[in-house]
């Protein structure tokens, strides 16, 4: 604990996109998990390099193939003074599990049942060999059983935001701020931060400049246009690191027409052409990835041409590696039946991924210079998550941060096919749905052997990308601005935590 624990000091983060729910079981993306972190705990500390660290569970055991022990810490209490214990636990795991959204499905999918063995034991109980449940158990924050029937309102007006975590409540205003209280009970003892404020500002200028001001003493995706700003000023520094966030546009492969890609004169085509894997691959042609790396991100990306970089499991050598090659794209293009092209929009969000709007604008010029006259539409997060998620676009930009550091977690919710029972597809958006694809992932996530899991792995990477189930287009790397005498380490997930934010003394 650092020495100046108990000292008033005030923190203030701004964040690169919107919260959209306090409720920490509603709607899983990473600027909700990673708020949800301050103020609640897991049984899992999952951490920045992607390890499994006791939280609220101090050890866990293998029972058999299909039932974990988890042993509770004790003398752990909530922000309201009660106390923490197995009941919790069960009634957390399964609200996650059953709530409407669906959001968590695929971490809870697999869940079949959480029993109390006592006040500080918990069993799970998965429907089969589950090797990734300590990092779906990682994603899940433990409420109070008193709040297990609560609304999303009842967490954000502030009634049932009461968890273990390191921060209390003290306001929030959607879209705009969080306002925290440190937690002078915490376990694993008390922030140096006595207040911490995350506020929201998806505008990229406006993040800047409350930087620049002193407003904000760390902010999230540095705009390009500010590095050199910040470089050459005497009380500002940057703050980089690496992600194994991966950034790709998701197609309409399932409808046989699909609702934004007419002929250039706007009449409806008889098909869907991306439904065509030789104008899928075309589109993949017509994209100068390094350019957009190198110009649009300023370098702040690498190029990808899978779901994770060589070294993590399931990537796969037998991925072709696709080059820049617009002249190529355009005879794709005519031989799926397409040599005049045609018009298509193309969705996107605004201030959630890395320039992402820019990225969807370059990637639209490119697309044109092959004779799809392309317009492209973004939308602020808030309105475009929900909507590319459920199948809406016909082609749209998206990221999935692969924290688990392996095929599974992304190719679950991305390519899967959709299946509210086992929890799948969450988020596949295009409708992909290979037999052979469903079939090795069910596979490995049912091998707790790891060198037996990943070249069932590695089978999915070849499936979804030498078919060009999607179209990948970078890993994002991480960009801070901070305050000269802020010190962060970027983790995998992107997730900013406070209290893994430290002021250096002078």
């Amino acid at each position: 604990m650092p020495s100046n624990a108990q000292e008033s000091q005030a923190l203030s983060i701004g964040m690169a996109a919107v919260v959209t729910s306090l409720d920490p079981h509603e709607d899983s993306n990473s600027p909700n998990n990673a708020t949800s972190r301050h103020i609640f705990d897991s049984l899992i500390d999952r951490g920045g390099s992607a390890e499994n660290n006791p939280q609220l569970a101090t050890s866990w055991e293998i029972v058999d193939d299909t039932h974990w022990r988890f042993h509770l810490r004790e003398g752990v209490t909530f922000h309201d003074g009660s106390s923490f214990d197995s009941e919790d636990v069960v009634a957390s795991l399964l609200r996650a599990r059953d709530k409407e959204s669906q959001s968590f499905a695929s971490y809870t999918r697999n869940i079949a049942d959480v029993t109390a063995d006592g006040p500080y034991t918990v069993t799970v109980e998965t429907t089969v060999p589950d090797p990734m449940i300590l990092n779906s158990l990682s994603r899940i924050r433990i409420i109070s059983s008193e709040y297990e029937g609560a609304s999303v309102a009842d967490f954000e007006n502030g009634t049932a935001a009461i968890g273990t975590g390191p921060f209390r409540f003290v306001s929030y205003t959607p879209g705009d701020r969080l306002e925290l209280d440190r937690n002078e009970e915490y376990f694993a003892g008390p922030s140096e931060w006595s207040h911490v404020t995350i506020r929201m500002v998806p505008d990229n200028g406006g993040r800047l400049a409350s930087l620049l001001a002193g407003d904000l003493d760390l902010i999230e995706s540095l705009p390009a246009e500010g590095i050199d700003r910040v470089e050459q000023s005497d009380t500002m520094k940057i703050i980089r690191g690496q992600s194994t966030r991966l950034v790709y546009l998701g197609m309409d492969v399932m409808r046989d027409q699909t609702p934004f890609i007419k002929t250039k004169e706007g009449h409806s085509l008889d098909s869907n052409p991306l439904k065509d894997m030789r104008v899928r691959k075309a589109l993949l042609m017509a994209i100068n990835r390094e350019a957009i790396v190198d110009r649009v991100m300023r370098k702040n990306g690498t190029v990808a041409h899978q779901f994770v970089a060589d070294g993590f499991l399931g990537h796969s050598k037998k991925v072709e590696e696709i080059s820049y090659d617009p002249e190529g794209a355009r005879h794709l293009l005519a031989e799926a039946g397409y040599p005049d092209g045609f018009a298509m929009t193309i969705h996107g969000p605004s201030g959630r991924y890395v320039n992402d709007s820019e990225v969807l604008q370059a990637v639209g010029q490119m697309f044109s210079r092959i004779g799809i006259a392309t317009t492209v539409e973004v939308l602020p997060w808030s309105v475009y998550s929900g909507k590319y998620a459920n199948g809406e676009y016909s082609l749209y930009l998206a990221s999935w941060g692969v924290n688990t550091g392996e095929v599974s977690n992304p190719a679950l919710a991305t390519v899967a096919g959709r299946n509210s029972e086992t929890g799948t597809g969450r988020y596949n958006g295009g409708g992909v749905d290979v037999q052979e694809i469903n079939e090795f992932l069910s596979k490995a996530t049912q091998t707790l052997d790891e060198s037996a899991r990943e070249p069932l792995l590695q089978k999915v990477s070849d499936l979804v990308f030498n078919n060009n189930w999607l179209i990948p287009l970078h890993y994002e790397n991480m960009v801070m601005g901070a305050h000269e005498d802020i010190e962060y380490k970027p983790r995998g997930d992107k997730y900013t935590l406070s209290y893994e934010v430290h002021r250096t003394s002078h």
